[in-house]
């Protein structure tokens, strides 16, 4: 083994990152030039298998833990040994687009696969990880292989099911996973070393300035409700008004009221993008709609607040348009602030490398924010052009990716403590 600062400085393998990022791009393409890979789905069973497929082929080991989390790394996984974690996510939402955690992951697997190659010894492990349903497209469990690697099983729903109520074992068990062996997916808090996660900054502050890296301070909170409103269905053309119980007419109040929480300050954003209709028949009243309520602050009382204007409005709702209403929380997380130490590895590394570097927050969650529950954790952020996400359209200049891996293998090398 070499240790670090003999020989040459590292590097990754600018060509091979690419390559990998544009063949696993092929996994769940749409026909908009997006990408639908859900978490556990069949989309995502083939990703993971490509890369399962590259790390094998660079001689590396790969393994899929009980979460459904892929892991690789220069042996079997350890979780006894002092452990640094690097990674991502692989899942997106519907129509997404093809960096979005993918870029991290990918990065990940380079670090690790150039530490290897270079016989490199860091005095600790170096495992790269694509945790498993981070976006919660299919199985609104966001975070799901986060939250289990973290150890918080007693937040998960002891029997989780996707948005039409099928249960996620079997999904789980055909990605490699096993839903009665989560406590062995966990991760022991004092083996872990740190996490680092490379990330698109997925909006327009990087892309609008001189700097090419991004260090991030601090990631914003969020909240994700559903609310379910139930009346009766009824023929649109013969029921008069004042007789309905129109489950479609609440949500649309409720909708509106959600976008105004934000006019009004209560909270930084708040957004309601998924509606399920009853029977969705355009003669037909609505028997019952549900919806999912995003809110986000960087505040956690203020979060709270927004939570119960949501509950508040709902029930108000409810009793006005005669309809019956549930309203559940499906994820919470918490604004977190990133690990000092950790910005001052990435803000070295990027030093080392020329590139211009800022401080900036985060306004999406990330896998990150899980951790950092557990470890010393932080985020590295490179340009998204024109400050777009999670749509077809989603890109980043070739430059810039392999800029952002080579800073994720600098901070590796120094959250190691060798440099």
């Amino acid at each position: 083994m070499i240790p670090m600062g003999a020989g040459s400085e590292p590097d990754i393998n600018g060509e091979r990152l690419l390559r990998r990022l544009r063949d696993l791009s092929a996994f769940g393409r749409t026909a908009e030039g997006g990408i639908t890979r859900p978490g556990f789905s069949e989309a995502g069973r083939q990703a993971d298998a490509f890369l399962i497929g590259q790390a094998r082929r660079a001689n590396l080991h790969a393994e899929i833990d009980a979460a459904g989390n892929v892991l690789f790394g220069r042996a079997a996984i350890d979780r006894t040994r002092p452990t640094l974690l690097i990674g991502s996510h692989l899942d997106t939402v519907v129509n997404g687009g093809w960096l979005d955690g993918a870029y991290g992951v990918v990065s990940a697997l380079e670090v690790v696969q150039v530490l290897a190659e270079r016989h490199i010894d860091l005095g600790c492990d170096v495992a790269a990880i694509a945790f498993a349903n981070e976006e919660g497209a299919l199985f609104p469990q966001a975070f799901w292989g986060s939250m289990v690697a973290a150890g918080m099983l007693s937040s998960l729903p002891e029997q989780p099911a996707d948005h039409d109520g099928d249960p996620l074992a079997p999904a789980l068990a055909l990605a490699g996973g096993d839903l009665e062996a989560l406590p062995t997916a966990v991760w022991p808090s004092p083996s872990v070393r740190g996490y680092l996660e490379l990330h698109i900054e997925q909006g327009p502050i990087l892309a609008a300035g001189p700097e090419r890296i991004g260090i991030v301070d601090a990631i914003t909170g969020r909240a994700v409700l559903a609310v379910d409103f139930t009346g009766e269905a009824a023929h649109a053309g013969t029921t008069p008004l004042a007789a309905r119980a129109d489950a479609l007419l609440g949500a649309a109040h409720l909708i509106t009221a959600t976008r105004e929480l934000a006019e009004q300050g209560l909270c930084h954003v708040a957004s309601v993008g998924h509606v399920q209709v009853e029977p969705n028949s355009a003669n037909t009243l609505a028997g019952h709609a549900r919806l999912l309520v995003d809110l986000r602050d960087a505040d956690a009382a203020r979060l709270t607040k927004a939570e119960d204007a949501v509950r508040d409005q709902a029930g108000s709702i409810a009793a006005r348009c005669r309809l019956g209403v549930r309203c559940r929380r499906l994820v919470r997380s918490e604004p977190t602030a990133m690990d000092a130490e950790m910005r001052r590895h990435i803000t070295g590394s990027a030093a080392a490398h020329g590139l211009a570097a800022r401080i900036l927050s985060s306004g999406a969650g990330h896998d990150a924010q899980i951790m950092a529950g557990i470890t010393p954790s932080g985020m590295i952020f490179v340009p998204s052009i024109g400050g777009v996400s999670h749509v077809p359209q989603e890109d980043t200049s070739p430059a810039d990716l392999i800029a952002g891996a080579r800073v994720l293998l600098g901070a590796t090398l120094r959250a190691a403590g060798r440099r």
